[in-house]
This record gives structure tokens, sequence and C-alpha cells, in this order.
């Protein structure tokens, strides 16, 4: 393996990540909040109480605190290495001998994005059409959720600024809807937490159970990563970055239990596990009259805007990383006059349209959230190997490491035991997801010989 080299040299810093610095912290933190705050409460929430029912606020904290540990070391490597390539540059760059290995993680984390994109295109379009009340039929949920898509896609390739001002009202307008709307469901809900608990003889079961869902909220806290894409469009980014993306998922953890903690006490259970893909808006009908089904509407239409428009942003940049590094196409890598990679953009917003069409929500959240969790396992063990250079401190780092491998060995588990189907699903993706990148890093390797 080739020595590892802790300067970044002249050949690795590439002219387009020299550029306006167009983001500061309320940006980074709108841009981290827009990729959480829209796919995870809309999406995780009827699943979650489908399996621990009144338990599943608990469950988004403590999703929330391994996001935490998580996140730790993406600071620290962004604040090190300043790449905008973010999981696959810092992996490239720690372990530099293995061109196979920065494929792999090139290939698992993008197409880790894409599957969250599409997720949050596709709860949109449930959440639209059902503001019209509309008993819509898949291919009409499939339309509305893909033109959703071209539009943000539009909208990224128009402007940094501009998607950084759009991202702030969708963001900031959103939490405080959410905000209102879950402190009116609390003071609605005429039951009481001890009544709803509930009345089970295997309290360890239930209690691993906890941890399962707590495991599969993961993807709802995905969106941090995507701060670290913009290490290049913003100044002191030793100051920003961990403000940024601490503050986020603290925020995001807030948000998740109020919301999630008032749809238990006023909303039906039943209700909530029937209407998974547009849950909080059934049960806020009902709970709250028109003016509370509205609002309800519109603070998720928002939030899975923002989260579409911050993963775009964020991801197809690293797309581009890539791409660059000849691991993906080289078209992807090529970028607009703005430094803006349009190709890149346009590509991850067609992948996740095939993938609404082909997919289904809960196949997708898993897929999401085990990728999501190995990658930042990886990221983990890459600031374990150079703490010392870092600044990272060894417990920290060792604590996220257990807290990872335990996450991801609860969704195999669940998932093996009550969905083998969707395992063999989303083991085929992985196995083709591994044969795109092998091919790719041996024709990196000929180019080059």
């Amino acid at each position: 393996m080739t020595e590892f080299n802790p300067h970044p040299s002249a050949k690795q810093k590439s002219p387009h990540r020299h550029r306006e610095k167009n983001l500061g912290t309320p940006e980074l933190i709108a841009i981290a909040l827009g990729g959480m705050v829209g796919g995870g409460i809309f999406t995780v929430l009827g699943i979650s109480v489908g399996m621990i029912g009144v338990l599943t606020p608990l469950a988004f904290l403590i999703g929330g605190a391994v996001a935490l540990l998580a996140s730790y070391s993406y600071v620290k490597l962004g604040v090190y290495f300043k790449d905008e390539g973010a999981s696959y540059a810092f992996f490239k760059r720690t372990f530099p001998g293995s061109h196979f290995a920065a494929s792999l993680i090139g290939w698992y984390v993008i197409f880790g994005f894409i599957s969250t994109l599409a997720i949050y295109a596709y709860t949109f379009s449930a959440y639209f059409l059902s503001s019209f009340e509309l008993e819509a039929s898949t291919w009409l949920r499939q339309l509305v959720a893909i033109a959703m898509l071209g539009v943000f896609a539009l909208i990224n390739i128009w402007s940094v600024k501009g998607m950084g001002r759009l991202e702030d009202f969708l963001v900031y307008g959103k939490l405080m809807i959410l905000a209102v709307i879950a402190f009116v469901l609390i003071n609605y809900g005429d039951a009481s937490l001890p009544e709803l608990m509930p009345d089970t003889d295997q309290p360890l079961a239930f209690g691993f159970q906890v941890l399962i869902v707590a495991a599969l909220t993961f993807v709802a806290y995905e969106g941090f990563q995507l701060v670290a894409n913009a290490v290049n469009e913003i100044d002191a980014p030793e100051k920003r970055l961990p403000t940024a993306m601490y503050s986020a998922i603290g925020i995001a953890a807030g948000i998740y239990f109020l919301i999630a903690l008032g749809a238990v006490l006023a909303i039906p259970f039943e209700q909530i596990i029937e209407n998974k893909e547009h849950a909080l808006a059934a049960g806020t009908s009902e709970a709250l009259g028109k003016w509370g089904l509205y609002l309800m509407i519109l603070g998720a239409l928002m939030a899975t805007s923002s989260a579409v428009s911050g993963t775009l942003f964020g991801a197809s940049r690293q797309m581009a990383v890539i791409a660059e590094d000849g691991y993906f196409p080289p078209a992807l890598g090529k970028r607009s006059a703005q430094h803006i990679p349009v190709m890149a953009i346009v590509t991850m917003a067609a992948a996740a349209s095939a993938l609404i069409l082909i997919g289904n929500l809960k196949m997708l959240v898993e897929f999401g959230s085990i990728t999501f969790l190995w990658v930042s396992l990886l990221m983990a063990v890459a600031n374990y190997r150079i703490r010392r250079l870092t600044g990272a401190h060894p417990v920290i780092t060792l604590s996220a490491i257990v807290a990872l491998i335990l996450a991801v060995g609860l969704i195999l588990y669940y998932e093996i035991r009550h969905a083998p189907a969707e395992v063999t699903f989303i083991v085929g993706l992985y196995v083709l997801l591994t044969l795109s990148a092998w091919g790719y890093s041996r024709w990196h390797c000929r180019q080059r010989h």
C-alpha cells in the first residue's frame, strides 16, 4: 500500500476548487437540514410506529446520537483535507494505495444519495397529491415526483447563490411550520404516554426492536454529510463546518422528537401505519381540521423540496470530483463557467427518477440507511487511522465505530428475518455497484498506464 502523505499535493488540488465563498453558516445549516428534515420524519414515521408505536420519538433521539458520533469524523476529515469530494475523497486520500476501494466508496455513496433523492421526491408527490384529496394512482405519484426532481435540478443548475437563498427560505420556513404543528399536536392529544405504552412480557425483545428502528432512522440524518461537499464554497471551514454540522443534527433531532411525539399522542397508530407515505397529513386532517391539514402539507412540501435541493447540490459536486478522478464517466466531471457540475446534477436527477419507477419506499429507506451507515463507518475508520493528523479524540472515534457497526448489524438482522426478498434486492444492488466500481477502477488504471 502506498504510504500516506499528510500534505495535499499540488496534483490533488484542482482549479475548480478555488472559487467565490458564497455560503455562510446559515446556508450551510440550511443545506444540512434540507437533506435531513424532509426525508426523515415524513418517510420513516409510519414504518417506525408500525414497529415500536409510542417509543418512536425515543428511536429518533437514539438515531440522532449515532449521527452526532458519525459526524465527528466528517468534521475532522473535512477540516483537515478541505476537499469537496467528502466521503470519497477522505477515504481515497487516507488509503491512497487502492484504486478499487476509492472507486467502490464513490459508487456506494453516490447511489446512496440517489436513493434518498428518490425517497424525498416520492414523499413530496404523496403529500402534494393528498392536498387535492386525490386517490392517486402509482403512475401519477411517479410522474409528479419525477417532475419535481426536474424542477430542482434546473434550480441547482441556475445558480449556487440562488439555490442557497431558496434553501434558506424553504428550510427555515418549514422548521417554523413543523414546530407549530408539533406543539399543536402535543396539546391536542388526549392520550398520555403511559397509556400508550405497549403491554409486553418480553421487554428485552421490544428494546431490541427500538434499537433496530433507531438504526433505520439514520437515513433521516444523512443530510449532515452534504455540508462537507460545500467546503470549497465557504470561508473559515475550521469554524463553520463543525458549527453547521453539529447544529443541524441537534435541530433535526429536536424537530423529529417533537413531531413524532405529537403524532403518537394525537393520531391513531392505525392511521399512521396505513398512510405511511403521507401519515402526518392524513392524521393531522382528523386531529386539527382543514387548516391543520393544509399547514402540514405546506410544511411537508417545503421539507421535501429543500431535501431534494440540498442533496442535489452536495452530491453532484461529489460525483463531479469522482468523475474527474476517472471513476465515473468523464462527462460527469464537466462544469459550467460558474463551476456548477451540470451533467452530474442532470444524471443524479435522472437516476433517482429511474429508482422511483422501479423501487418502493420501504426498500429505498432500508438501502439508504445501510449505505450511509456503512460509509460513515468507513469515515470513522479513516479518521481513527490518521487521528494524530486530524486531532481526533480516539475514544469518540472508537465509540462511533462501535455504534455504526451495531447499527448496520441490527438492520441486516431484522431484514434477513422479516424481509428476505428485500434483502435479496439490496444485496443484488450492491453486487451491481461493486462490479461497476471494479470495472471503472480497472479502466482507470489502464488509462494511467
